[in-house]
């Protein structure tokens, strides 16, 4: 793990921008976890340690390479989510009164997310890099596979030899749960799904058949070995999202009409709507119950943790400690502002989506990209239900972010490039606009006004 470190920092340091991605991915997913140099009461990950190379690689490449540094500069996406992690870290060192631990685990968690988001925000520009990535996913999908595959029959977890996982796998009503280079079994499944999306539409659009089928085999071998519930119920919610590409313009009417729906069972039903959540039991020994009483539990207990969040979620009933729902574990750790953050990262991503293929309706191939993203946004949505994100799955999350930004900043810019003049002014003017007039080629009064060179108008 050291010689692969190094080697990766080299590249991420050395290598062209565009390659930047594959080193690091490849690194952090393939046995890099708990892997740490330990100096000083603190703890340098693998991955953790790669990000501050990228944040290196980022600041010199801010003093010497021309044109803005993130493709289509800074959106609200990442102001949100600088806004996140900064008010996620505050709140957790106010809550804890500023404890030396709690100051070096969340100054660790800052570096580490921020770092990860703005590296694939500046490698990922373009479709070609955003093909290259998500071809790099797919050989990672396809490797963790085979790996819990063996895990499943033979027992043992190869990743475990590293030093930071246990060898020997998690049993739940006599069936192996296979964990590969994660955490737990549930992150294992949930990271082959959520990228299931991304595989398809490698696969549909031409771009790498290959690697798309593999990506896609891939993920579907880590979610059947993983043996859990979250992962196979993200599963059936991309089925949904594909077979909703038919009715894609009417997808206003599907979001109302689900909210009537879940209000309406709310009213009729003896129990609150979130306890359906109970009721899911596709793997036998789930845990459906103890994720419904985390919502009805969060709910309760507003008051606790609205501020700044909570220490004390365990005292809230049995298992309450296990916040295995990343909307929970936000309210928890952060408090409402961090809540609503985490909230409008997802909901802004989604809006942006929609603009997007709104504006290339006429382009299948494009729009198929924009709706194959938003499938794999909605497919992370599902699983926050299941689990937290706390290991380095995360950093798949930030990597689905970042290519959302790079697909949809292009189209959104053409958009605000060709809209009309009026459209400038939001609120009526006191007085009339000047008449307009006939503009010569190069007039750059014509241009400034948003005028087609050429065009036909009157004078005052």
């Amino acid at each position: 793990m050291l010689i692969a470190m190094l080697i990766a920092m080299a590249l991420i340091l050395l290598g062209p921008r565009k390659y930047a991605p594959i080193p690091f991915l490849l690194v952090v997913f393939l046995g890099s976890i708990g892997q740490q140099i330990y100096v000083g009461g603190f703890h340098f990950y693998v991955a953790r340690i790669l990000v501050m190379a990228a944040l290196l690689r980022l600041l010199v490449s801010k003093f010497v390479t021309p044109g803005p540094l993130l493709a289509g500069g800074l959106n609200i996406v990442d102001k949100l989510f600088v806004a996140w992690v900064f008010f996620r870290c505050v709140t957790n060192i106010v809550l804890n009164d500023a404890a030396t631990g709690a100051i070096t685990y969340q100054a660790g968690f800052m570096i580490d997310a921020i770092g990860a988001f703005l590296l694939m925000r500046f490698a990922i520009r373009d479709e070609e890099d955003i093909v290259r990535v998500i071809k790099i996913f797919a050989l990672l999908t396809c490797t963790l596979a085979v790996s819990m595959i063996d895990e499943k029959f033979h027992n043992q977890n190869v990743f475990g030899y590293l030093g930071a996982l246990p060898i020997v796998p998690l049993v739940r009503e006599g069936a192996i749960r296979a964990t590969g280079a994660f955490a737990h079994p549930i992150l294992a499944g949930v990271f082959g799904v959520a990228l299931m999306p991304l595989f398809w539409w490698l696969w549909n659009s031409g771009k790498a058949k290959v690697a798309g089928v593999i990506g896609f085999c891939g993920s579907l071998g880590m979610m059947l070995t993983s043996a859990s519930s979250t992962p196979l119920m993200a599963f059936l919610a991309a089925l949904a999202g594909w077979a909703a590409w038919s009715i894609r313009s009417k997808m206003r009417i599907v979001r109302w009409g689900f909210v009537v729906i879940l209000i309406a069972l709310h009213l009729v039903m003896k129990a609150p709507v979130w306890m359906l959540i109970a009721r899911v039991d596709l793997i036998a020994g789930s845990s459906g119950y103890q994720r419904a009483m985390l919502i009805d539990q969060c709910i309760r207990h507003f008051s606790d943790w609205w501020l700044i969040g909570t220490n004390a979620a365990g005292t809230w009933g049995w298992d309450m400690w296990d916040t295995s729902n990343q909307f929970v574990q936000e309210a928890e750790s952060g408090g409402l502002v961090t809540f609503i953050c985490f909230i409008m990262i997802i909901a802004r991503s989604f809006n942006k989506l929609g603009k997007a293929r709104e504006i290339i309706q006429n382009d299948r191939q494009q729009e198929q990209l924009m709706w194959s993203l938003a499938v794999a946004l909605l497919t992370n949505c599902v699983c926050f239900f299941g689990i937290s994100y706390f290991d380095h799955t995360k950093i798949m999350w930030f990597t689905l972010l970042a290519i959302i930004a790079a697909a949809t900043a292009p189209i959104l810019a053409t958009q605000k490039e060709t809209s009309p003049a009026f459209q400038q002014y939001p609120i009526p003017l006191k007085r009339p606009l000047p008449a307009p007039r006939i503009a010569k080629v190069g007039d750059q009064s014509a241009l400034v006004a948003g005028l087609p060179v050429g065009s036909r108008s009157r004078s005052r």
